[in-house]
């Protein structure tokens, strides 16, 4: 495992001047699927070291070996924190446990809240979707930004230090919302230049998109109450949804219904405009997937006029480029 480890690391080496030169310390150091050892995954981020196992836990030396391979490596002192989630739906097994210690990592220039063991269970910046956040910030200069599905706010916190004219991040997580804000904070970004909508994704996106509002009542059962956004459309739209989440709202699926959360984006997003979409289900097909994507801006009224596939940057290497994070710009 060591072997593969600093094998890893070599090959990184010209990747990792390129991100220090960018201010970027987070990255991927083993993406152990497509390096040799399927399960492990060893990541930096900033001033911490966070190793995860998601098929067979390694033990409490094995990781001390890789946190000193690491630091050897790089040549800093690195916070070391690791995560079993080879229980059921990739769970750490100490979920009961958030740790008082937390940092600050930077990508791109960009400063994120970070901390390796919090109440949730992913880490609070994914780092595969520094290809999407590189593309924001090169192209949110002026321009209006919505931001749904937005965990942290990574993408909209980058739109809004690029220059965005306007950022309205997206999430029902009150939580994920709060880091969101600490990450605007960090930023020296206020309240004129992003903001935080806690809602369903179902009711905000379909309110901002003119959709009318449906919901399932049971019987006997009143309807819910949802928070209230007026119609609005944006000049970047950017939705990264989980793989299955449900609420009285509608339902989130990207195997079998992609289109249900498309749909509201696309009319959310502004003639013209662009749609920055993802689908991160390893299953899926992305040649299946995109004709699915074509064919329902279609039926909306908004056909895509150019396609750019975004890919994970080199830290997230893949021989056969069957990537489990698929990202699109569509061009409307």
């Amino acid at each position: 495992m060591l072997d593969l480890i600093q094998t890893a690391l070599t090959e990184r080496r010209s990747l990792l001047e390129t991100l220090h030169a960018e201010n970027s310390d987070c990255y991927r150091l083993f993406h152990g699927v497509n390096e040799g050892c399927a399960g492990l995954t060893v990541d930096r981020y900033g001033p911490q070291l966070l190793i995860q196992t998601f098929h067979q836990p390694i033990t409490e030396a094995q990781a001390a070996e890789i946190h000193q391979l690491v630091e050897g490596f790089l040549g800093c002192s690195l916070a070391s924190v690791y995560n079993d989630r080879s229980s059921a739906n990739s769970r750490r097994r100490d979920d009961f446990r958030v740790d008082d210690w937390q940092g600050v990592a930077h990508e791109l220039g960009v400063r994120y809240r970070i901390k390796g063991k919090h109440e949730g269970q992913d880490p609070l910046l994914f780092l595969d979707m520094r290809a999407g956040r590189r593309w924001m910030q090169q192209h949110a200069a002026g321009k209006s930004v919505l931001n749904l599905f937005s965990y942290t706010c990574g993408v909209g916190v980058v739109a809004a230090a690029a220059g965005a004219s306007r950022v309205l991040n997206v999430d029902f997580s009150t939580r994920s919302l709060d880091i969101g804000r600490q990450n605007a904070e960090l930023n020296g970004l206020d309240d004129s230049q992003i903001s935080f909508f806690q809602s369903d994704f179902f009711t905000a996106a379909k309110q901002l998109a003119g959709i009318p509002i449906k919901q399932r009542v049971g019987r006997g059962r009143k309807p819910k109450p949802f928070p209230k956004i007026e119609a609005e459309q944006f000049d970047l739209v950017f939705l990264d949804p989980p793989r299955w989440a449900k609420s009285a709202f509608g339902t989130v699926d990207l195997i079998r219904d992609y289109p249900s959360v498309l749909k509201p984006a696309l009319l959310a997003t502004k003639p013209g405009g662009q749609l920055i979409c993802a689908n991160n289900v390893f299953s899926v097909n992305y040649e299946d997937w995109l004709e699915t994507v074509q064919r329902c801006a279609i039926k909306a009224g908004c056909p895509v006029q150019q396609v750019t596939r975004l890919v994970p940057e080199t830290d997230f290497p893949s021989p056969d480029g069957l990537f489990p994070l698929k990202l699109v710009v569509l061009q409307l």
